[in-house]
């Protein structure tokens, strides 16, 4: 099977997924970031009722048409407690934001515009416009008025429209499952004292974040042995757990050790393609188990970073019926890198700002996909094309931004 080229691969990727049309309701409060599943309507007109934008005096506009006229102070009108008089001829109600607009008035004239005078009298120093200050009833929205729609990303503005709708929970679309599978006899639990020849697994809790970070449900299989048998087990409990998809790590290839890929054609998987044209990460598996996609990552720490971040991430989005996420911009190179082979290669980077702005990515000068500290400092990726020319100092690259 012939290396497929990265935008292959995520477009056969993709173009196999479909996301389940299932929705639930949440409480605004554990809705965040999650995705309506239907229009949502107004419960309740805003504002419910005339109210003044400003603090200050309701009055007629007919009474303050020029500057320096006197009103009487016959009452006030504060939030969830109104005036319930009628304001009249040469009348005033002080008010305060928020509260209803008495009957009879039609402005709002603020309270540096005036000036207090004996025996509860104001004196006018400004003659706002009529209708200044106020906000009419319904100008927000009305009752049964569509205001937000399905397949909105609920964030902080959709939520807070949401509540002052009236509603105190959502339909919303399920979040996608996806199960993580770490296998490798080498491998630990953090916490643990490695033995002879072990190693602390890692991968699973960045791979893990991703999914989380792009809407997804995770369920962590833990750490299974290179063993045919245990491994089918683990495979058997994701299949009764009904996930969307299937993250393996390590043992993905064809080698005496590798045995992911072995035991899920024997558990019924078809396989799509195994191998990419990229660096780190050309040991990529995919395929179908029934209905759940398959995403075998390599077992190095940043190949299974490198592949999540590019597979993973857009799989993810699409399940949750989230928008993409374009990570994709353009730097200045700090150093020249070296031509490229058949491979698309992503160099890690740290991202600084020149004196004119632009952005100058620094590439590590070491790259081994073994190195997790090396990523983790890294702000980019620095994508470099199969077989390209080699590029000098100053030169614009593609980079793909981690955080």
């Amino acid at each position: 099977m012939s290396l497929l080229s990265v935008e292959d691969a995520l477009d056969r990727i993709l173009d196999s997924a479909t996301p389940r049309p299932l929705a639930e309701r949440v409480d605004l409060h554990d809705a965040v970031g999650r995705v309506l599943a239907e229009d949502i309507s107004a419960l309740v007109t805003h504002p419910a009722f005339d109210n003044s934008a400003m603090d200050g005096y309701a009055v007629r506009h007919q009474d303050i048409e020029t500057v320096g006229a006197e009103l009487i102070v016959i009452g006030q009108s504060a939030a969830g407690h109104g005036f319930k008089g009628e304001v009249g001829p040469g009348e005033a109600v002080r008010i305060f934001t928020g509260a209803p607009l008495p009957a009879g008035a039609n402005t709002v004239i603020i309270q540096e515009d005036t000036e207090r005078r004996p025996e509860d009298r104001i004196r006018t120093k400004f003659v706002p416009g009529k209708g200044r200050h106020i906000r009419l009833a319904g100008q927000d929205f009305a009752q049964d008025e569509k205001a937000l729609s399905a397949g909105d990303v609920l964030d902080a503005g959709r939520l807070t429209l949401a509540a002052g709708m009236n509603h105190e929970n959502l339909p919303v679309f399920k979040r996608p499952k996806i199960a993580i599978l770490a296998t490798g006899d080498e491998l630990l639990p953090p916490g643990s004292k490695p033995g002879p020849d072990q190693i602390i697994a890692s991968n699973s809790f960045g791979v893990a974040a991703i999914a989380r970070d792009n809407g997804a449900e995770v369920i962590d299989l833990g750490i299974v042995a290179d063993d045919q048998q245990a491994i089918a087990a683990e495979v058997a409990r994701a299949q009764a757990a009904d996930v969307d998809v299937l993250v393996t790590l390590g043992g993905a290839s064809v080698g005496d050790h590798d045995l992911v890929q072995a035991t899920l054609l024997s558990c019924g998987m078809t396989l799509d393609f195994w191998r990419i044209a990229m660096r780190p990460g050309k040991p990529l598996m995919v395929g179908k188990l029934g209905a759940t996609t398959v995403l075998g990552l390599p077992g190095n720490p940043v190949s299974s970073l490198v592949c999540a971040l590019l597979f993973l991430e857009p799989l993810t989005r699409k399940l949750a019926q989230l928008p993409f996420r374009e990570r994709m911009t353009t730097a200045k190179l700090a150093s020249a890198l070296p031509a490229n082979d058949i491979r698309q290669d992503y160099v890690r980077a740290r991202l600084t700002k020149g004196e004119d702005g632009d952005l100058i990515a620094h590439p590590f000068s070491r790259q081994d996909s073994s190195m997790m500290k090396v990523f983790a400092q890294s702000d980019c990726l620095i994508v470099r094309r199969p077989h390209a020319a080699e590029a000098p100092q100053g030169a614009s690259c593609d980079i793909l931004r981690l955080r």
